[in-house]
């Protein structure tokens, strides 16, 4: 056990501590052509059991506390999910469970029970449109050949990257826009219900708050922001009937999706900690108002756990 012997020298108990926190979105049944690196359950079977073998998996809210007392185990690790999706509760909560794995769940209150997030709107638009192409060069969003997978990955990629940061009401303006030219039933189960919430959090996950309706904080008004953050909380609150004390920044890139103010927003409405995206791992000395997120995308073993060996070494990860 090579790895996980290099993985104690760079990440040792206490005070000289790292936290690995890993980041998730979806665990598909099976894999996906259209996205070939998202997880499917085969693959995020082999991931708990290679990150089993290396580190020391704990729930967030304890690893966050440990990393604050420098307490923390030797490799020690986290598991994290953004937005909420149904395969949270239908694929991956069976796998943790098999593995005794805990993972932190990050919630976007707004689509519970039938919403769509925006980004899923395109995916799904260019998925299933029988067109062979997408002509919305009329809407300044160019012609997209839908004749291949490969076209229909490049399309998607196009639309949400020209969409991604486009102000609200335009980005929503957009997303109709798409959907009218593809002509196709979206699906409307693609986010949890209330009652898989509840069921990932009687199974012993946990749950943070992920905003309401997944805006690109720094595109928007400050007190619209915290009016998200503060909302999103109480709503999961009321939900669970408990405190929940975790928030993941929308997007997640320090500077560019959430700013300084959001950090202090985030204490202020009573978090006591929150993630980003930006990469690396936490020590005794982080903000915990950001702390660094990162998974790898390799699919052996052994260049998975390279990947996270590197990572071990980025302490100091970008902030505000």
């Amino acid at each position: 056990m090579v790895l996980k012997s290099v993985a104690s020298l760079m990440a040792p108990a206490g005070a000289q501590g790292r936290l690995s926190i890993l980041i998730f979105h979806r665990v598909l049944p099976a894999l996906d052509p259209l996205f070939p690196s998202e997880q499917d359950g085969r693959r995020f079977d082999d991931v708990l059991r290679w990150l089993g073998r290396w580190f020391r998996v704990l729930p967030l809210d304890q690893a966050v506390g440990h990393l604050g007392q420098g307490t923390l185990p030797a490799r020690a690790a986290a598991i994290t999910f953004d937005d909420g999706y149904a395969d949270n509760a239908t694929e991956a909560l069976p796998l943790l469970q098999k593995h005794g794995m805990t993972a932190t769940f990050f919630v976007a209150t707004s689509f519970l029970g039938g919403g769509r997030m925006w980004n899923d709107s395109i995916i799904e638009a260019v998925r299933l449109s029988r067109a062979d192409r997408l002509d919305l060069r009329d809407d300044g969003m160019g012609l997209h050949p839908l004749g291949t997978v490969a076209e229909r990955r490049q399309a998607i990629e196009q639309l949400i990257t020209q969409i991604k940061y486009l102000d609200a009401p335009e980005r929503l303006l957009a997303v109709a826009q798409v959907e009218r030219q593809s002509n196709a039933a979206l699906p409307s189960n693609l986010m949890m219900t209330s009652a898989q919430v509840r069921q990932l959090r009687d199974a012993g996950m946990k749950i943070g708050a992920h905003t309401c309706s997944h805006p690109i904080l720094a595109r928007i008004a400050a007190t619209d922001a915290e009016r998200e953050m503060a909302n999103s909380k109480s709503a999961l609150e009321s939900l669970l009937d408990e405190e929940v004390a975790l928030f993941a920044y929308p997007n997640g890139k320090p500077g560019k999706d959430y700013l300084a103010e959001h950090t202090r927003i985030a204490k202020a409405v009573g978090f006591a900690a929150a993630v980003s995206t930006a990469p690396g791992v936490s020590h005794i000395g982080s903000d915990v108002y950001q702390l660094p997120r990162f998974s790898p995308w390799d699919r052996t073993p052994l260049r998975y756990g390279v990947r996270l060996l590197d990572n071990l070494r980025n302490t100091q990860p970008a902030v505000v």
